[in-house]
């Protein structure tokens, strides 16, 4: 089975596996999930993240991260898709509850939170927005 938006689903199973409480869920690699891994690992959203395996049967783990019991990601969505591309300018990246959340963003300087592009000063497509 193929699929066309992997982003969509890991996000979906992270999603799904902190409304079970799950420590950890895995999923086909790619190096685009390890790009928005890397962001949330970074920005404090998630625990950890590794790959294991050889070529097409590489297998994708995120450890997930919560505080009290809570889930520290209270929700998670994407923006940007494949039927609907969303790019901005680095003057009208989104501010995610006034700078409480993050948006993930793709650009020419690699895959960086919100903030990161700002400093920069570049824009990029909008992959999803995290709280």
């Amino acid at each position: 089975m193929t699929m066309n938006d992997p982003i969509s689903d890991m996000l979906t199973r992270i999603r799904n596996g902190q409304k079970a409480r799950k420590v950890s869920v895995s999923m086909p690699a790619s190096k685009a999930k390890v790009a928005v891994a890397k962001v949330l690992k970074d920005e404090g959203y998630i625990v950890g993240f590794s790959t294991e395996g050889e070529g097409s049967t590489r297998t994708f783990t995120v450890e997930l991260k919560y505080f009290d019991g809570v889930p520290v990601i209270e929700q998670i969505e994407r923006s940007s898709r494949p039927g609907l591309r969303i790019y901005r300018g680095k003057e009208s990246l989104p501010r995610v509850l006034g700078g409480l959340g993050i948006a993930i963003v793709s650009t020419s300087a690699g895959v960086m939170s919100d903030a990161k592009a700002r400093e920069k000063g570049i824009g990029g497509e909008v992959l999803c927005i995290v709280s």
